[in-house]
């Protein structure tokens, strides 16, 4: 997460009102909310709607100690001219100090607030998605996108998986998981946390039930017929890559009759549904995981493509160099490797290390072979990205063309004040 840049202060603001005072468990007016000062020159982005304040960006804190001010206390976001910006919750233990909320001076952070969010976000998937069908996977809540920074919460055949990335929003679990409950009536509710939250927030919690029945292990969904058993429990992020459902179909549509290499392949989905759907010659799929492989290879089996299909564990980028070193080739090669950066620090690093998968992918194609090659390192834009290749094209010598450049799905939305929920880049190319 990257810090937005700094900007002078709007005019465009409400006058500040009187402190209000606030009981977030309850809505009764018994507790003061707290001031939280940004510079004038760094108020732009958060006038403009963008959720995190980072702690550069503020001034100083009215009345109390910013370290002794408890996780997750309601706080009222101003500028030094005391104009009213937005109502957030407060975390010391963070680079972002406040994630915000509410840009309404009369819309506060009680325990009312958080429903209609969740209603008008699982409203949107209902949309799209039959939520009641026991097959059915996706994002219900997208974090920022959907109004609520910290949280994600997906769909697995009736169970949700419930994902804190934020402790401020943590401290007001009971209001959303009680909304959540009353929208979806859930079999069951399981607690997803992401490594590095602990060090990054202070959140310190541990994976397990909270409301309901066990999700069991495996536990089946389906895709565009493309039937997958899922380990929500211990499977990497939620259980399965929910944001590459469109693009798997659309990658297989160019792979019919090819040999594909499926490096980073978790689960299978993109090898699988390339055998089933595009009628791929043959998958070879590649991943450190062994727990990993073993769903993989039981999914092939599920959806009648075991034939063409094997599986082996082994780190990524050294099976690429032995299979360069010993002349192998393939028609087609898929490069979906997990997030490389965390920080803004580590972008120039993250970009080197997609360049380098990259270029060995590139020397084991074959003229006109495809490439799809993926990032869902949100600090790396779409144009470095694709600079990348550019890059990769001229010390290769290969001639690469980009013949879809794409995203993440509906359920994954972008929002247009907070640029940074734009994350997955997957770009279909042909190398000649």
């Amino acid at each position: 997460m990257s810090e937005p840049e700094s900007f002078m202060s709007s005019d465009r603001s409400e006058p500040v009102q009187e402190n209000r005072e606030v009981d977030v468990a309850s809505g009764a007016a018994d507790v003061t909310a707290i001031d939280v000062v940004i510079r004038n020159r760094r108020a732009q982005p958060f006038f403009g709607r963008h959720p995190w304040v980072f702690a550069g960006a503020v001034d100083h804190v009215k009345g109390a100690m910013p370290d002794q001010i408890p996780p997750g206390t309601v706080v009222r976001l101003i500028n030094s001219e005391g104009r009213f910006i937005a109502w957030g919750l407060y975390n010391s233990k963070s680079r972002i100090v406040v994630r915000l909320y509410s840009w309404r001076p009369d819309l506060l952070l009680t325990s009312d607030f958080w429903q209609p969010l969740i209603q008008q976000a699982v409203a949107s998937r209902r949309s799209l998605f039959q939520l009641d069908d026991s097959r059915t996977a996706c994002r219900l809540i997208f974090s920022e996108s959907d109004g609520l920074s910290g949280l994600t919460v997906d769909l697995y055949a009736g169970y949700l998986l419930v994902q804190f990335t934020s402790l401020a929003l943590f401290q007001h679990r009971e209001p959303i998981l009680t909304a959540l409950q009353a929208e979806l009536h859930p079999k069951g509710i399981w607690l997803r946390t992401e490594k590095g939250m602990r060090e990054a927030e202070g959140l310190d919690v541990v994976d397990g039930l909270i409301a309901g029945q066990e999700p069991p292990r495996p536990l089946f969904i389906e895709e565009h017929g493309v039937r997958y058993g899922v380990d929500v429990q211990q499977g990497q992020k939620t259980g399965c890559y929910l944001d590459q459902r469109d693009n798997r179909l659309a990658a297989s549509r160019y792979l019919k009759g090819l040999d594909v290499l499926d490096a980073f392949c978790f689960s299978g989905g993109f090898g699988i549904t390339a055998a089933k759907f595009g009628g791929a010659a043959s998958v070879l799929g590649i991943d450190s995981s062994e727990s990993a492989l073993v769903l993989a290879k039981a999914n092939a089996e599920l959806n009648g493509v075991a034939d063409r299909c094997r599986w082996k564990k082994d780190d990524v980028r050294p099976a690429l160099e032995g299979m360069a070193g010993q002349g192998r080739t393939f028609d087609a090669v898929i490069l979906d490797p997990p997030r490389m950066a965390r920080t803004r620090g580590g972008t120039d690093r993250a970009v080197t290390g997609y360049s380098r998968l990259n270029q060995l992918a590139v020397e084991i194609l074959k003229p006109g072979g495809i490439l799809v090659t993926c990032s869902c390192s949100g600090l790396v834009t779409r144009a470095e990205f694709q600079e990348m290749l550019g890059e990769v094209a001229r010390v290769t010598g290969r001639d690469i063309q980009i013949l879809e450049n794409r995203g993440q799905p509906s359920d994954h939305p972008v929002s247009v004040t907070c640029p940074e929920t734009e994350y997955l880049k997957v770009m279909i190319c042909r190398v000649n």
